[in-house]
């Protein structure tokens, strides 16, 4: 019987030795976990921007006279040497000896610019042809792999930029055609006898009337705006990034165009950056310089015909583009201080660490990283973890290389 209630007294002990040696140990610190994952990795350049037309036009009166009533709205589509407004001569100065000086001069002048617009043409046609030539050479040795498939694309960017200078200059050409035309017209309607002529003022372009400057009848001095047209089936889209953003904006970059009013966003590529910066203030008061980065909408016409020139998107411009890349939540990676960066070897450094708590056995393991690149969910590692593994985010204070965890419950 002794024995037994010895048995039972030691029992009892040594249950509530445990009992209170449980309840005195630490218990797991609870933390969010997340996977390792492995997929297609993006740094983007978040900014909005506006579309606007690669080509306008704004039709003006070539010589002084009465302006008749203009009939055409806003939205109207005209073709190339479609007449637009009608002009009669009112004014005796019309005939003086001055104002036909000052036409002849016009006329030469207008004659020099036919001559430069159709050598810009010729020499765009020349760029073209050879633009082309470069892009069948390219395509040639990619196919025996001797160059790079970069740069074939590169070549075809090339190709689409000579047609679209070949598009401008003879636009160009077109145009300096008609203002020949027109200052020729202008000075045989103030020779003699012509006071009661009328002159008629044409479209330069096809495209769509834009906005009517000049509504009612009244006289209209030389060089008054009457209209705006323009093609509204050719249009780019303007952002204006930080400077510090737009150097790594290069040409060619790939961009979606986002928020335009479509189910889904639109792609395009950055053409070309503005030389020149210039100064402009944020909504919080700072003044920062900005420049202008020209982006092409690449995606077919007519899944974004509904837009029109001064509208409002939103535009991501990809900078780094990674397929397999292994990532992280960008809130599981912290930087180490430098004395713990550099217990290991003893040796003074400047180059940042990083380093994530990996859930591994119920026991958190401090891992350093190697990072690639980060965005503003997630983040690029390069070396240090392998995909599967569970990584802690938001690593609270308390948890420390070789902390007991658990994960938390939702």
């Amino acid at each position: 019987m002794k024995r037994k209630t010895w048995i039972i007294g030691g029992a009892a002990a040594v249950l509530l030795v445990l009992a209170v040696a449980w309840a005195f140990a630490p218990k797991p610190v609870e933390v969010e976990l997340a996977p390792v994952t492995q997929g297609p990795f993006e740094t983007t350049i978040d900014e909005d921007g506006k579309t606007r037309l690669t080509d306008r036009y704004v039709v003006s009166a070539p010589l002084a006279g009465q302006l008749t009533r203009i009939t055409l709205k806003e939205g109207d589509a005209v073709t190339a040497e479609m007449p637009l407004a009608q002009l009669s001569s009112i004014l005796p100065a019309m005939l003086d000896e001055r104002t036909r000086r000052e036409l002849q001069a016009r006329v030469e002048g207008a004659q020099d610019n036919v001559l430069r617009a159709t050598s810009r043409s010729a020499r765009a046609q020349v760029s073209l042809d050879q633009a082309k030539g470069d892009v069948r050479r390219s395509e040639q040795l990619a196919q025996q792999g001797i160059i790079a498939p970069a740069k074939v694309e590169t070549d075809r960017l090339t190709a689409v930029g000579a047609q679209r200078e070949l598009e401008a200059a003879s636009a160009e050409r077109r145009m300096a055609t008609h203002e020949l035309e027109q200052t020729q017209a202008a000075i045989s309607a103030t020779s003699a006898g012509a006071r009661k002529s009328s002159f008629t003022v044409r479209a330069p372009s096809a495209g769509r009337v834009l906005r009517v400057l000049q509504t009612s009848e009244g006289a209209a001095t030389l060089g008054t705006p009457l209209m705006e047209i323009g093609d509204t089936q050719r249009m780019e889209i303007v952002a204006e990034l930080l400077t510090t953003d737009a150097l790594v904006a290069r040409p060619g970059s790939r961009v979606m165009i986002e928020r335009w009013g479509g189910l889904t966003p639109l792609e395009g590529r950055v053409r070309s950056t503005e030389p020149a910066a210039f100064t402009k203030v944020s909504a919080l008061g700072v003044e920062e310089q900005r420049v202008r980065v020209l982006i092409d909408i690449t995606s077919p016409q007519q899944v974004w015909q509904a837009l029109g020139d001064g509208y409002r998107v939103s535009v991501r411009i990809v900078t780094l583009a990674e397929s397999k890349a292994v990532q992280v939540p960008v809130s599981a990676v912290f930087p180490l201080p430098a004395d713990r960066a550099d217990s290991a070897s003893g040796k003074p450094t400047t180059a940042p660490r990083y380093a994530v708590f990996v859930a591994d056995g119920g026991r958190a393991r401090q891992v350093l990283v190697e990072l690639g690149a980060r965005n503003g969910s997630t983040a690029w590692v390069r070396s240090g973890v392998a995909p599967g593994q569970q990584v802690i985010v938001y690593p609270p204070a308390t948890v420390k290389d070789g902390q007991r965890v658990a994960a938390r419950k939702s």
